[in-house]
């Protein structure tokens, strides 16, 4: 009797303490602060944006079916979200491309409206590049799954597939079924909507009406140092390298290294400047010096010249700073004062600096305008000061365009008649055939504003 007494004590304990280990697992689920984004009944809190795919809510899922003759659809959270860990189940038909777009913006200026950001890839073909980030309507492949068979593998056709994703400062990575998938650093876009995708299917009727389904979305916002996963997916980081997408398009190479001064020289030197400029992180910055053109440091350009090209830059400015990248540049025709004569994309605080209300034509100092020539259109998007914007010159065949932040805001072609008037009206009439050369230097100017420049970029092919 005894004996059995002490084994239904001992069973009893284990009961005990077993109930107790699960009440604090519990207590501890309970206390991290998950959002939900989908109740589950409605599609409160969402809005769709883009094309006319059918999004409705069947047993506890959002089924999104396509439609033909229509772009990509989004069905977007009504709130904007910065840092933040995602995790949500989803389960694709095996013809259809998806995605879940995160940092995501929607705005009149881009592209008529067009969605444009972050999209975590859902990816059902043979290549199985779900996971992987892909930058919608922006670059392009940021972060694809070639060289990871494991996050290849983990996808299951046919069946619910569970992402988390985890977007803290500039760093954004992804699991698949748990299995690590892409560890991206890239700080394009710091705040966004999150939006489900229906890929357009265009005019093939053997995908009308197929479908995709997300359920179980929930979001943290607090305490994310708390929560975040390591991995072991290899750290792929955007500053000064091409992207993926770059490196397929082919011919594009960094025309700044991010490190050295390596084929840069000063304007009117033989070498790179001893002062005026720094290098740091990353980042090469003309330092402040009262204003003055080309007074401290001075200008400087590429030691190659070149032709046809697409450039691209990113620019961070200062209030009230000016500065510019000049292209076509000859460093001969002006060896006194000021700066190296060549086309300028102007770079400008707009709101501060008196440059914008001057030019030959109105506007035409403004920023990303053909300085003194052709102004940029008032349309342009344009990032807060101490943000990155992005610029893009295209020279091809005479023909140049000017964009800015992912819209173009000009173009023109050198030579023309129209071309030559503006020079004829302008301070540039002194300089014969000026704009015209079939080659030149690119240039940064120092116009003694703290401006920085980052992933200068160049192809020529």
């Amino acid at each position: 009797m005894l004996k059995k007494l002490e084994y239904l004590k001992r069973i009893l304990m284990s009961t005990l303490l077993l109930l107790f280990l699960t009440g604090c697992s519990q207590v501890k689920e309970e206390k991290v602060p998950w959002e939900n984004l989908f109740n589950g009944k409605s599609l409160d809190g969402w809005n769709i944006k883009g094309g006319k795919a059918k999004y409705t809510v069947e047993e506890g899922t959002i089924t999104g079916s396509t439609v033909l003759n229509t772009s990509n659809s989004f069905l977007c959270t009504d709130k904007l979200y910065s840092d933040f860990i995602l995790e949500v189940d989803y389960k694709v038909d095996p013809k259809l491309n998806s995605g879940i777009q995160i940092r995501s913006i929607s705005i009149p200026a881009y592209r008529n409206g067009r969605v444009h950001g972050y999209q975590v890839e859902i990816d059902p073909s043979e290549r199985a590049w779900s996971a992987g980030i892909y930058d919608e309507a922006r670059r392009g492949w940021l972060y694809d799954l070639e060289n990871n068979p494991e996050a290849q593998k983990a996808f299951k056709q046919n069946e619910w597939n569970h992402y988390r994703v985890e977007a803290v400062g500039d760093t954004i990575r992804t699991w698949i079924n748990g299995v690590p998938a892409a560890n991206l650093v890239d700080d394009m876009t710091h705040k966004g909507f999150i939006a489900l995708q229906v890929h357009s299917i265009g005019k093939d009727k053997s995908k009308e009406g197929i479908k995709v389904m997300w359920k179980n979305i929930r979001i943290l916002t607090k305490d994310l140092k708390k929560y975040t996963t390591s991995t072991t997916a290899p750290v792929l980081n955007t500053l000064n390298n091409l992207t993926q997408e770059e490196i397929k398009q082919k011919g594009w190479r960094m025309l700044w290294d991010g490190k050295t001064t390596k084929g840069w020289r000063g304007a009117k030197l033989d070498k790179f400047p001893n002062d005026g400029w720094e290098i740091k992180d990353g980042i090469l910055t003309v330092l402040a010096a009262k204003g003055e053109e080309s007074n401290a440091g001075g200008d400087i350009v590429t030691e190659e010249e070149y032709g046809d090209f697409e450039l691209k830059v990113d620019f961070k400015i200062t209030e009230g700073a000016n500065s510019g990248i000049k292209y076509y540049v000859d460093t001969n025709l002006n060896k006194g004062k000021g700066s190296a004569i060549g086309l300028e994309y102007q770079i400008l605080d707009d709101a501060r600096h008196p440059d914008a209300k001057k030019g030959n034509h109105k506007g035409s100092r403004t920023l990303a305008s053909l300085y003194d020539l052709i102004a940029a259109s008032p349309d342009k998007i344009v990032n807060p000061i101490g943000e990155w914007n992005h610029a893009y010159i295209i020279s091809r065949n005479g023909k140049v365009e000017h964009w800015l932040n992912g819209t173009k805001v000009l173009d023109y072609k050198r030579g023309s008649k129209e071309f030559r008037k503006l020079v004829a009206e302008s301070k540039y009439k002194v300089w014969p055939h000026f704009g015209e050369a079939k080659k030149g230097n690119i240039l940064l100017q120092d116009h003694g504003n703290r401006v920085s420049f980052r992933n200068i970029k160049i192809r020529t092919k």
